[in-house]
Protein backbone atom coordinates (compact mmCIF):
# COMPACT_ATOMS: atom_id res chain seq x y z
CA UNK A 1 0.00 0.00 0.00
CA UNK A 2 3.05 2.53 1.08
CA UNK A 3 4.79 1.57 -2.51
CA UNK A 4 1.48 2.28 -4.40
CA UNK A 5 1.14 5.78 -2.46
CA UNK A 6 4.73 6.18 -3.50
CA UNK A 7 4.71 4.93 -7.05
CA UNK A 8 1.50 7.47 -7.45
CA UNK A 9 2.96 10.34 -6.03
CA UNK A 10 5.82 9.92 -7.63
CA UNK A 11 3.65 9.72 -11.01
CA UNK A 12 1.29 13.09 -10.42
CA UNK A 13 4.32 14.87 -9.44
CA UNK A 14 6.26 13.48 -13.24
CA UNK A 15 3.57 14.36 -14.96
CA UNK A 16 1.96 17.02 -13.64
CA UNK A 17 4.67 19.59 -14.85
CA UNK A 18 4.14 17.79 -18.36
CA UNK A 19 0.61 18.52 -18.44
CA UNK A 20 1.30 22.17 -17.63
CA UNK A 21 3.46 22.47 -20.73
CA UNK A 22 1.14 21.06 -22.71
CA UNK A 23 -1.75 23.95 -22.09
CA UNK A 24 -3.38 25.09 -25.28
CA UNK A 25 -3.13 28.65 -23.92
CA UNK A 26 -1.51 30.68 -21.25
CA UNK A 27 -3.09 33.98 -20.09
CA UNK A 28 0.28 36.13 -19.34
CA UNK A 29 1.45 38.53 -19.01
CA UNK A 30 4.63 37.72 -20.12
CA UNK A 31 6.85 40.79 -20.26
CA UNK A 32 9.42 40.77 -23.51
CA UNK A 33 11.44 43.23 -25.76
CA UNK A 34 11.60 43.22 -29.44
CA UNK A 35 14.61 41.59 -31.12
CA UNK A 36 13.27 42.55 -34.73
CA UNK A 37 9.92 43.05 -36.52
CA UNK A 38 9.37 40.43 -39.54
CA UNK A 39 6.13 41.80 -40.89
CA UNK A 40 3.31 43.78 -39.62
CA UNK A 41 2.10 40.60 -37.97
CA UNK A 42 5.48 38.71 -36.86
CA UNK A 43 7.89 40.05 -34.97
CA UNK A 44 10.60 37.87 -33.06
CA UNK A 45 10.43 39.01 -29.09
CA UNK A 46 13.26 37.71 -26.15
CA UNK A 47 10.23 37.15 -23.52
CA UNK A 48 10.76 36.69 -19.72
CA UNK A 49 9.23 33.05 -19.04
CA UNK A 50 10.62 32.85 -15.01
CA UNK A 51 12.86 35.24 -13.40
CA UNK A 52 15.86 35.04 -14.88
CA UNK A 53 15.33 33.00 -17.66
CA UNK A 54 14.31 34.61 -21.02
CA UNK A 55 13.53 32.55 -24.42
CA UNK A 56 13.72 34.31 -28.20
CA UNK A 57 10.50 33.23 -29.63
CA UNK A 58 8.54 34.18 -32.89
CA UNK A 59 5.50 35.84 -32.17
CA UNK A 60 2.26 36.27 -34.88
CA UNK A 61 -0.27 38.45 -33.83
CA UNK A 62 -3.36 36.92 -32.69
CA UNK A 63 -6.34 37.70 -34.88
CA UNK A 64 -5.07 39.77 -37.23
CA UNK A 65 -3.17 39.49 -40.80
CA UNK A 66 -1.30 42.17 -42.59
CA UNK A 67 -0.17 42.30 -46.05
CA UNK A 68 3.05 40.23 -47.08
CA UNK A 69 6.03 41.86 -47.86
CA UNK A 70 8.35 39.09 -49.39
CA UNK A 71 4.83 37.69 -50.76
CA UNK A 72 3.44 40.30 -51.93
CA UNK A 73 1.32 39.77 -54.88
CA UNK A 74 1.19 43.29 -55.87
CA UNK A 75 3.14 46.50 -55.15
CA UNK A 76 0.12 47.91 -53.43
CA UNK A 77 0.29 44.97 -51.09
CA UNK A 78 4.22 45.42 -50.79
CA UNK A 79 3.74 48.96 -49.49
CA UNK A 80 0.67 48.54 -47.19
CA UNK A 81 3.12 45.84 -45.78
CA UNK A 82 6.31 48.10 -44.75
CA UNK A 83 3.97 50.72 -43.41
CA UNK A 84 2.35 48.02 -40.98
CA UNK A 85 5.88 47.44 -40.21
CA UNK A 86 7.05 50.38 -39.98
CA UNK A 87 4.09 50.73 -37.81
CA UNK A 88 5.04 47.83 -35.30
CA UNK A 89 8.71 49.20 -35.37
CA UNK A 90 7.67 52.32 -34.00
CA UNK A 91 4.97 50.93 -31.11
CA UNK A 92 7.64 48.70 -29.82
CA UNK A 93 10.39 50.74 -29.72
CA UNK A 94 8.74 52.41 -26.90
CA UNK A 95 9.83 49.57 -24.71
CA UNK A 96 9.22 46.44 -23.08
CA UNK A 97 5.54 45.22 -24.03
CA UNK A 98 3.13 42.52 -22.25
CA UNK A 99 2.48 39.06 -24.07
CA UNK A 100 -1.19 37.46 -23.17
CA UNK A 101 -3.53 35.22 -24.56
CA UNK A 102 -0.34 33.23 -25.54
CA UNK A 103 -1.32 30.19 -27.66
CA UNK A 104 0.58 27.69 -29.58
CA UNK A 105 1.28 28.42 -33.42
CA UNK A 106 0.65 26.24 -36.16
CA UNK A 107 3.86 27.09 -38.36
CA UNK A 108 7.52 27.60 -37.49
CA UNK A 109 7.83 27.28 -34.10
CA UNK A 110 6.23 30.47 -33.44
CA UNK A 111 3.29 31.47 -30.51
CA UNK A 112 -0.04 33.53 -31.75
CA UNK A 113 0.05 36.00 -28.81
CA UNK A 114 -1.71 39.59 -27.86
CA UNK A 115 0.80 41.87 -27.51
CA UNK A 116 0.25 44.83 -25.41
CA UNK A 117 2.17 48.19 -25.81
CA UNK A 118 2.12 50.94 -23.93
CA UNK A 119 -0.66 52.57 -26.32
CA UNK A 120 -2.94 49.47 -25.95
CA UNK A 121 -3.20 46.31 -27.96
CA UNK A 122 -0.81 46.31 -30.90
CA UNK A 123 -3.04 44.24 -33.35
CA UNK A 124 -6.05 46.34 -32.91
CA UNK A 125 -4.09 49.53 -33.29
CA UNK A 126 -2.69 48.16 -36.67
CA UNK A 127 -6.84 47.57 -37.41
CA UNK A 128 -7.45 51.09 -36.82
CA UNK A 129 -4.86 52.53 -39.04
CA UNK A 130 -5.79 50.57 -41.72
CA UNK A 131 -3.13 48.09 -42.16
CA UNK A 132 -4.63 44.72 -41.23
CA UNK A 133 -7.81 42.92 -41.24
CA UNK A 134 -9.18 40.52 -38.73
CA UNK A 135 -7.61 37.04 -40.11
CA UNK A 136 -10.45 34.88 -41.65
CA UNK A 137 -8.08 32.49 -43.54
CA UNK A 138 -5.96 34.05 -45.99
CA UNK A 139 -7.33 36.73 -48.27
CA UNK A 140 -5.82 39.11 -51.03
CA UNK A 141 -4.25 42.89 -50.30
CA UNK A 142 -4.25 43.80 -54.32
Amino acid sequence: MKRNSLIAGLLCAVLWPMAALGAARIDGPIEARLVRVIDGDTLVVVAEVWPGVEVETKVRLLGIDTPEIRRAACAAERQKGLRARGYVSAAMARGPVALTDIRHGKYAGRVLARVETEKGDLGRGLLRAGLAQPYKGKKSWC
